[in-house]
């Protein structure tokens, strides 16, 4: 019977840290092992388990590198026969399996994974125990996995307190090229616009490009390594989004000219509305259809204790908040919080927010 009382974690970034610390966190004994010691003793300082060498077999060898070196540090472990199971986490799937199957390993013990979980930020220091609740973690059995391995990856996934979600290798590439890969490249591609842009556009910077470039922040040397895994699936991506932005840029172009411009405006807010028909698609809460929350816009000072005493008001108000963003004042200390709450929630929110003297905005 499938039971993770030990684990090898190859690979201590920011993934296979957090998995790490969140078996550890469960009482599963783990193992740290990286090509840089260094890394390894960062996360093992952090709890997530020991550098030490195994003594023996681990139930679960976690391995947790960039995509190009998956298949040889996989090949490596199985060969040595260090575990009874062997996963891997990596952002892309069909390519390592069919370079393990090249390299003649044994497939049936190894089951091909991804969390889909992450952060701006990389290595052992940004990683948590808790980044993958509630995420989707992506399986990728085939006819040939036995079946105590997949167990053992369902009591994996059951430990970080994630989601499963059982897929073919391919359709996850394809799949992750549209809702991670080519989002990364468009953040980035937006955010190089800021780079030679004047101070004073700058300045001028709201939520919205906050919004749109986040992402970019990521470190480009591991979305190197992810990319160059998955360029096909990305590339037919960015194909269709290059279409629609050529069509795009004709509508524009044509309402700057002195034709009559219907077409144009047809044209915008048709790409307008589709982009809303696929927002309305992405789910919401843990998962769950997107849900219609109302926001509540409230004035907040920018020092220490304002965001306890206003999430302390709601809680007065007997109101759950669903989603928070915080929009900064250029040049001020201070900003706007934007509450969502369900929409039967607002009027008692903004009465107990008024009567603690929070000032309130339409």
């Amino acid at each position: 019977m499938a039971s993770v009382r030990t684990a090898l974690v190859i690979g201590t970034g920011l993934i296979g840290t957090s998995a790490a610390l969140a078996l550890a966190g469960r009482g599963v004994q783990v193992h740290l092992s990286d090509h840089d010691p260094a890394q390894a003793r960062t996360a093992a300082a952090r709890g997530a388990g020991t550098d030490k060498e195994p003594e023996g077999r681990c139930d679960l060898v976690i391995v947790a590198v960039p995509p190009a070196h998956v298949a040889a540090t996989l090949a490596e472990a199985i060969g040595a026969g260090r575990g009874r199971a062997y996963l891997d986490v990596a952002s892309v799937k069909g390519g390592p399996r069919r370079e393990l199957e090249a390299l003649g390993c044994d497939l049936s013990g190894y089951l091909g994974t991804h969390p889909m979980a992450g952060r701006e930020r990389s290595g052992p220091l940004a990683a948590s125990a808790d980044l993958f609740e509630g995420r989707p973690w992506v399986l990728t059995p085939t006819r040939d996995t036995d079946t105590e391995v997949l167990n053992l990856a369902l009591e994996l996934v059951a430990l970080c307190r994630a989601v499963p979600v059982v897929m073919d290798a391919d359709a996850h590439d394809r799949a992750v090229a549209l809702v991670s890969h080519t989002p990364q490249l468009v953040s980035s591609m937006v955010a190089a616009r800021l780079e030679e842009a004047d101070e004073t556009a700058v300045r001028l910077c709201g939520q919205g490009i906050r919004d749109v470039t986040r992402i970019a922040a990521s470190d480009p040397r591991m979305w190197l390594d992810i990319l160059s895994a998955n360029p096909g699936p990305v590339a037919d991506v960015l194909d269709g989004l290059a279409t629609d932005l050529a069509a795009t840029v004709r509508s524009l172009r044509a309402l700057d000219g002195a034709e009559p411009a219907g077409e144009a405006i047809t044209g915008l807010e048709t790409v307008l509305r589709r982009g809303n028909a696929g927002r309305a698609r992405v789910p919401g809460k843990h998962g769950a259809a997107p849900a219609a929350y109302e926001t509540v816009t409230v004035l907040i000072g920018d020092q220490p204790g304002e965001l306890a005493r206003i999430f302390a008001d709601a809680d007065r108000a007997g109101v759950n908040i669903e989603d928070v963003r915080i929009e900064h004042a250029t040049g001020q200390q201070s900003g706007l919080i934007q509450l969502m709450v369900e929409p039967q929630a607002v009027a008692a929110l903004t009465a107990t927010l008024r009567d603690r003297g929070w000032a309130l905005r339409q």
